[in-house]
């Protein structure tokens, strides 16, 4: 098992909740997950995926059925725990796949600890989402609320007013999804990114990388997945029609195949 670079920050990891499916010999996938979700944000890829890769979900630390440590967070806090899931794994080299949250995880691993990463794919996320205000508001709602008290203005930005209006079982669900969120969690998710800006990181970041926009994301707009291909060498850009925050989930005909020929091309 290869040793993560060391650092002079203490390390602050948890025990992530991880659910790993998949060919036990097969190349191994890491999915992140974004604020407010689980695991099972991923459910619309994991059949396809599983059949090619070793997959590992796992809950962002504060989120489903990981641990809720008292915040704040930074983002080298969940990246402490990422490596940590693959050092619980024994695996010294893995692909991450990253969503919004996860997706800011995943370049952090990524340009922190290049060892660890084979490829990256990162979906509807941001180098830096300024202002910081609005994300220490939101985390000071959510403790003195509740996760469900932000829960349907969220899921508007997830999916389309057309998605939404066509699967309003699917908004039920995701709404759950964000309010069964502990709040210290969620919120101290929010103070993450609040203090987040890798902007100056990502030309460290030597793995092959796939970013994909979708085009009517209101939460990370495209020009935030643009700033990011062009900072990281050699990344490619993919732009996905009809589809906001939660891109996989609304067009996983064009997600899930465009992950795959990434993270499987030579």
């Amino acid at each position: 098992m290869s040793a993560r670079a060391t650092s002079s920050r203490q390390p602050r990891a948890v025990d992530v909740h991880a659910v790993v499916s998949g060919p036990a010999d097969a190349p191994v996938v890491v999915l992140s997950n974004s604020l407010g979700s689980t695991h099972c944000m991923w459910d619309p890829q994991i059949a396809d995926l599983e059949r090619r890769f070793r997959v590992v979900r796992y809950d962002t630390r504060g989120h489903g059925d990981s641990p809720v440590p008292a915040g704040p967070y930074s983002i080298d806090d969940l990246a402490d725990d990422l490596v940590a899931l693959l050092d619980r794994l024994g695996v010294a080299r893995a692909s991450l796949v990253g969503l919004s949250l996860g997706g800011m995880t995943v370049m952090r691993v990524a340009a922190r600890d290049p060892d660890r990463v084979a490829r990256i794919v990162l979906l509807c996320t941001g180098a830096q989402l300024a202002p910081a205000e609005a994300w220490t508001e939101r985390a000071a709602v959510v403790r003195a609320r509740g996760s469900r008290a932000v829960a349907p203005a969220v899921v508007e930005r997830w999916f389309t007013s057309a998605y939404l209006t066509a699967h309003p079982d699917e908004r039920r669900t995701y709404e759950q999804m964000i309010g069964s969120t502990p709040a210290e969690g969620y919120a101290g998710c929010c103070e993450a990114i609040a203090t987040l800006d890798l902007r100056e990181q990502l030309p460290a970041i030597t793995a092959p990388t796939l970013v994909i926009a979708g085009e009517d994301d209101p939460a990370t707009p495209p020009a935030k997945l643009e700033d990011i291909a062009a900072r990281i060498p050699g990344a490619r850009l993919l732009s996905v029609p009809r589809a906001a925050h939660l891109a996989n989930a609304e067009q996983p005909g064009i997600v899930t195949p465009a992950l795959i020929e990434h993270l499987e091309r030579q």
